[in-house]
This record gives structure tokens, C-alpha cells and sequence, in this order.
């Protein structure tokens, strides 16, 4: 499994084959600037579909606005967040509903790279 790993200000970004793991750093706010550098990264580095998985091992916030522009990601087929955390659980709850397309919550990573493998093989 071949691995790039691009480390921003406030997250690290590990990119595989049809899916990416980001880890924002603890006690960041997630906002419209943090999303469109993510979008950039992930747009330079992806040229067909791909998961976005948030592996959320540190505390911290998203801005719900983000997604509207997210969801515009045209080769992004699907977004999970990964937490064994109640309240991130909760909170991605939330999230989900300013999400148009798949977005799942899951509790264990190798869960959500299962799902996004599966969004992936079935285009």
C-alpha cells in the first residue's frame, strides 16, 4: 500500500490509492480557509475519485459551512469520519447533514477504508 504523506499547518494528510486519511492537529477550528487548502492538496494529488476519511485521533472544530463547497469536489465520492469519541460522533452527526453525498461514521479506520474501497470499486 503506497503511502504520500503531506503535512500542512494544522493537519497531515496521507494519501493512498482512492482514499486520503487526514488528521487535523489538536484544538484547530476547521474553517473556510483550512477547507479550501485541503481542497487544493487533495485536488492537485487526485486526478479520479477518491474517499476522504477524517481520522479524528485529536480534539477539535469544524465550521458545518465548509461542506456546501466540499460536496462541489467533483472526483470526492464519499466522506467518513473516523472516532471512537462520543462527542465526535455526535458532532459528525451534525456535519452529516450539510454533506450531499455518502458520509459515514465509523469507529475504527480499517471500517471506513473498507467503505471507501467499496464507494470506489462500485464508481
Amino acid at each position: 500500500m503506497q503511502e504520500t504523506v503531506v503535512k500542512l499547518k494544522f493537519c497531515t494528510l496521507s494519501f493512498y490509492d482512492g482514499y486520503v486519511v487526514a488528521k487535523i492537529n489538536e484544538g484547530v477550528h476547521l474553517d473556510q480557509e483550512h477547507n479550501a487548502a485541503l481542497i487544493e492538496v487533495v485536488e492537485e494529488y487526485y486526478n479520479k475519485p477518491f474517499v476522504y476519511i477524517t481520522h479524528r485521533v485529536h480534539s477539535y472544530s469544524v465550521d458545518p459551512n465548509v461542506y456546501p463547497r466540499t460536496t462541489k469536489v467533483k472526483l470526492l465520492k464519499g466522506f467518513a469520519v473516523v472516532s471512537e469519541k462520543y462527542q465526535a460522533k455526535i458532532n459528525a452527526q451534525i456535519e452529516q447533514m450539510f454533506f450531499e453525498k455518502p458520509f459515514e461514521i465509523f469507529t475504527k479506520l480499517d471500517d471506513a477504508i473498507k467503505w471507501a474501497n467499496d464507494i470506489i470499486t462500485k464508481g
